[in-house]
């Protein structure tokens, strides 16, 4: 089973990396993955929100979304395929913003999402997320672009520290290659109640950083429920540089659509 993890999640790096990696504009998911995933047979479905009262006022090229005043958002299925494997579909991702009359569809992306079995019950836990877009021409510059998320975290009980290192690419080369890594410390201050710091960088191409103040730095303060009809993740980031949203909202739900396959 080892084996087979390493293997699949070796091989999702080898295909994407042979033709390689630009950030795109703007953001549907606003996540640290923490190594869960659907048990197996499960068809799960999260809605993810996020609102920017106040952010970057100018497209990031001509014709793109406008942060300031937008909503983005995407539903995200998931299907558990084995106990270190889930498939992931995001359809559709919509956008609200001034700078078009109504909303916008924005694309959809495929996941593969790579686990040590068990993630949630293990002092330490390790993982990869892939992921490849297909863009609307107002949602990013380049038709197809793509996510390599590796995932590391210790839970400490009560705390949990995780660091998501995620490099993006539009398929221009290695030196291209952008970096917006996202971490998260939590405190779980009952079982199903939990009160988290999460950072999401974005310090450009990883052959020359872009200034400081170019760059995209946010912490958020976040409130998770998990357990009951939904789970739930509520979050108000704010931006330290010129380049953030200075103000930005999130809002995850999630649910088990069916319950697990019993064993044979």
């Amino acid at each position: 089973m080892r084996h087979s993890f390493a293997y699949a999640a070796g091989l999702s790096v080898a295909l994407i990396l042979a033709v390689s990696p630009s950030a795109s504009a703007q953001g549907d998911e606003i996540q640290v993955y923490d190594g869960g995933l659907a048990p197996r047979g499960v068809l799960n479905l999260t809605v993810h929100n996020n609102f920017t009262p106040s952010g970057v006022k100018t497209p990031a090229f001509p014709g793109a979304i406008i942060s300031d005043k937008s909503l983005n958002g995407v539903p995200e299925w998931a299907y558990g395929v084995t106990s270190w494997f889930e498939a992931g579909l995001y359809m559709p991702l919509y956008s609200i913003d001034k700078n078009h009359h109504g909303g916008t569809l924005d694309g959809f992306k495929f996941r593969a999402l790579f686990a040590v079995p068990n993630a949630d019950d293990r002092r330490f836990f390790y993982g990869a997320n892939f992921e490849f877009s297909i863009n609307s021409k107002h949602w990013d510059e380049k038709r197809y672009t793509s996510e390599v998320r590796p995932i590391v975290g210790w839970h400490l009980k009560p705390i949990d520290i995780i660091i998501n290192p995620i490099v993006d690419t539009s398929y221009d080369g290695l030196k291209n290659l952008v970096f917006v890594p996202a971490s998260r410390v939590a405190y779980n201050f009952a079982k199903v109640w939990a009160v988290a710091v999460e950072e999401y960088d974005d310090f450009g191409p990883v052959h020359k950083f872009n200034a400081v103040s170019d760059q995209s730095h946010q912490i958020y303060a976040v409130v998770d429920r998990t357990g009951g009809f939904l789970d739930v993740e509520a979050g108000a980031g704010f931006g330290m540089t010129d380049g953030s949203d200075k103000f930005q909202l999130k809002l995850i739900l999630s649910r088990d659509l069916n319950a697990p396959r019993k064993s044979q």
